[in-house]
């Protein structure tokens, strides 16, 4: 799985939680909808 993404990693905890963090607060309120993709870049649809 690490070496198909585009990043050669894992997603940490940290990273998750900045943006539910962000989500959560209002920094967002002029977002009007979005898909935050949290896979490094490497789902593919």
């Amino acid at each position: 799985m690490i070496g198909a993404s585009p990043l050669k990693r894992l997603g940490a905890v940290d990273e998750v939680a900045a943006l539910v963090l962000w989500l959560c607060s209002d920094a967002v309120s002029f977002n009007t909808g979005a898909v935050f993709d949290m896979s490094g870049g490497r789902a593919r649809y």
